[in-house]
């Protein structure tokens, strides 16, 4: 046969020997892409999956993980779902998380939760684990308020009487997946909680009233309908624990007196020294006056008005008045 080949390739038309070596590559890369791809289609006409041969080579083509693909319509065809290889495929070049999603659609109709593809691959798109959604619409998870991740242990509140109290709040929330695309976080929802027992505590006239029914808080924040435009439902909010903290009304007593003091303060002193320049502005008026006794008497020897007797009756007068001023005031002792 070998010698058959040589002669053909020897003294055979080149044209012919061509097309005949363009026919052995071609049939050399199918039956390579054949062994390629050979198991995974096996794998999804035994599973009844419906991927041909040229699905798997388009994939190839486009850079898709076909293996990624079948396999998960294989999960998708055996739980009873229709689900087409485009869409799988069109998800996946969208940078889905295609095997997710299809876990996720088993869940929710195992659950008997109305999810549809086009939901669901919106849902994952967005960024949100759609499984996880899932599974919290299932099962209910509890929310922390606060969140303890965050570095706050309490949500600290003050009542009408000043007195602090700081709480703590477990949250039940199940996925609302007709709001998830869009819908807030459990960052909005720990906000919300706090911000309702934050006014509900103040709200309060004595902290006394909320120690006895902390149930008030739950019932306060709950209607409220803090769930509002969220991805989640809240089922119930209990309070885990109350504690009385600082007496914060004191405390701003304290600083307003503390305040009113200082202000007091500055008004005495701006008095005394009002009453200190007032003082020296009156010595220096009598001095003024005084220099001017001495001109005066002058001006009455000069007149005739005053005589030599008067003028001596006056120093008598004064050193009297003098003595009589050295007598009164105390004398200072030493003290050891």
């Amino acid at each position: 046969m070998s010698q058959m080949g040589g002669i053909l390739l020897e003294g055979g038309d080149p044209v012919i020997v061509g097309i005949l070596i363009i026919i052995g590559i071609a049939v050399l890369v199918v039956a390579l892409i054949v062994l390629k791809f050979a198991r995974l289609w096996l794998q999804a006409y035994f599973s009844r999956a419906d991927v041909r041969l040229s699905d798997l080579i388009g994939m190839w083509l486009r850079r898709v993980d076909s293996r990624t693909i079948v396999l998960s319509k294989i999960t998708a065809v055996q739980a009873g779902l229709q689900l087409t290889t485009k869409d799988l495929e069109s998800h996946y070049l969208a940078g889905g998380r295609v095997p997710n999603v299809v876990r996720a659609l088993i869940a929710a109709d195992r659950a008997n939760i109305e999810l549809t593809f086009k939901t669901a691959t919106a849902i994952d798109l967005a960024g949100r684990d759609i499984l996880d959604a899932i599974q919290t619409s299932v099962n209910p998870k509890v929310i922390d308020c606060p969140d303890p991740k965050k570095g706050k242990e309490t949500i600290d509140a003050v009542a009408q009487d000043g007195i602090q109290l700081r709480a703590k709040a477990r949250v039940t929330v199940r996925t609302n997946i007709q709001r998830l695309v869009g819908g807030a976080t459990e960052e909005t929802i720990i906000a919300r909680v706090g911000e309702g027992i934050v006014t509900t505590i103040g709200s309060a006239i004595t902290y006394k009233n909320v120690l006895e029914n902390p149930d008030r808080i739950s019932k306060a924040v709950l209607d409220k309908g803090l769930d509002a435009g969220s991805a989640f439902e809240i089922l119930s909010i209990d309070i885990a624990d109350v504690d009385v903290g600082d007496n914060v009304g004191a405390q701003l007593q304290a600083a307003q007196a503390e305040a009113d003091m200082r202000r007091a303060k500055a008004e005495a002193e701006k008095r005394r020294a009002m009453a200190v320049a007032r003082e020296q502005e009156m010595r220096a008026l009598v001095v003024e006056n005084e220099a001017k006794v001495p001109l005066a008497i002058s001006e009455a020897f000069r007149s005739g008005n005053l005589g030599i007797m008067d003028y001596y009756r006056l120093k008598n007068i004064g050193a009297d008045t003098q003595m009589r001023e050295s007598i009164a005031k105390p004398k200072k002792t030493d003290q050891a």
